[in-house]
């Protein structure tokens, strides 16, 4: 990476968020939690009926790879306890690629020469029409950065997708807490708010310039999620840009701390790798398949109400074994480009490339050939008694 890292005001760490816990987190601290462990370590960590932090990083360890099986088989019978023999479904919806970051990683930084859209009424109206088609009832909406994208823009759109969908979920920039509440009120059900990298120093080495550029505002985003009362918190690290076991062991940190605090929502996590894209990076710390099979039997074990995650930016080949790892949602025949379903935008808009790239018919008998059921609705409105 070459030139000036140009770093932008900074918030401060905000008392009872997790931006002051992770303060008294050391990195190489947290680091040692994996490198130090020994098989004896992982054997207890596997016969716990509850695991704490240190399970977790025993589970995610070097020495743990030799009881990948017997974490496998714990991680389908708890998922199986605790979902059934079920796999949801969803589509993700991208409104905009116009974002005003600079991101190492992201095929929609500001800086990469590629055409920009914004999706107005009607062409949102074309993609709901064109998602219904395929049978999703559950949606994430996707966009970018800027001034253009944000609260009058939202509070414009949410009303079209809340009739169509019984849940809607958002991976947008950080807002404030009553942003977040009067997005409720239109109809949000779930935030998704990825970290990057828990480690400050990488994530400012990618992030160059942009809101986004401020590290604790972003860090407790999901803070002021839970405090408006949304139901559905989202967490994940981009599996490359340092250590994946030691960003996994805080992220773990911070989903305590999150669980603690907002009891009534519900939490989920994902598993993203860095995938190519315009302008994009090379991983700093590789996870293998395998290794990642590893992580995702690990969280299930750590906390076995969590949902998990798994995007099409995995094989199909990896994704046909999914609910067995202990995934309760997956995306299908996703589009990463505004306007992808109905007008089939150019591939240059594309946030990162896709790698399964089968219908939404061919995902749902991959599924059920597994003996799961596919489900378009787990979730309600009317189910919410906070």
């Amino acid at each position: 990476m070459s030139g000036a890292i140009r770093v932008l005001h900074q918030s401060p760490a905000v008392e009872g968020h997790f931006s002051q816990q992770l303060e008294a987190l050391n990195w190489h601290e947290v680091e040692a939690k994996h490198l130090n462990v020994t098989e004896a370590d992982v054997r207890r960590a596997l016969v716990k009926s509850k695991r704490d932090i240190n399970d977790f990083a025993a589970l995610i360890s070097p020495a743990a790879k030799p009881f990948i099986n017997d974490m496998l088989a714990q991680s389908e019978q708890l998922t199986r306890q605790r979902f059934g023999n079920t796999v949801s479904l969803f589509a993700p919806l991208y409104l905009s690629n116009t974002c005003a970051n600079e991101c190492t990683y992201c095929g929609f930084s500001m800086s990469n020469a590629i055409k920009r859209l914004t999706l107005d009424e009607a062409q949102v109206e074309r993609e709901i029409k064109a998602i219904k088609a395929k049978g999703f009832d559950h949606i994430l909406l996707v966009t970018g950065e800027t001034k253009k994208v944000s609260m009058p823009y939202f509070e414009r759109m949410l009303p079209l997708f809340k009739p169509a969908f019984s849940q809607l979920s958002m991976e947008v920039q950080p807002l404030e807490r009553e942003e977040y509440a009067q997005l409720k009120t239109l109809g949000l059900d779930g935030v998704l708010v990825y970290q990057e990298t828990y480690r400050r120093t990488t994530y400012l080495e990618h992030h160059l310039r942009g809101n986004k550029s401020d590290f604790n505002h972003r860090l407790d985003a999901p803070d002021r999620i839970g405090q408006a009362g949304v139901h559905k918190i989202g967490l994940g690290v981009l599996l490359g840009l340092d250590d994946w076991r030691t960003d996994s062991i805080m992220m773990a940190y911070h989903l305590r701390h999150l669980q603690k605090r907002y009891w009534r929502s519900r939490f989920s996590v994902a598993f993203p790798r860095i995938r190519p894209c315009a302008g994009g990076i090379e991983p700093k710390s590789v996870i293998s398949d395998l290794e990642l099979i590893q992580l995702i039997a690990a969280w299930r074990l750590f906390d076995a109400d969590l949902e998990m995650s798994i995007s099409t930016r995995e094989s199909p080949e990896f994704r046909n074994h999914a609910a067995r790892m202990g995934f309760t949602t997956m995306s299908a025949e996703s589009k990463t480009q505004p306007g992808g379903y109905a007008d089939d935008a150019k591939e240059a808009l594309e946030q990162f490339e896709i790698s399964d790239e089968r219908s939404v018919k061919d995902i749902a008998n991959a599924i059920r050939s597994q003996g799961r059921e596919v489900v378009w609705k787990d979730w309600d409105p009317s189910l919410n008694l906070a």
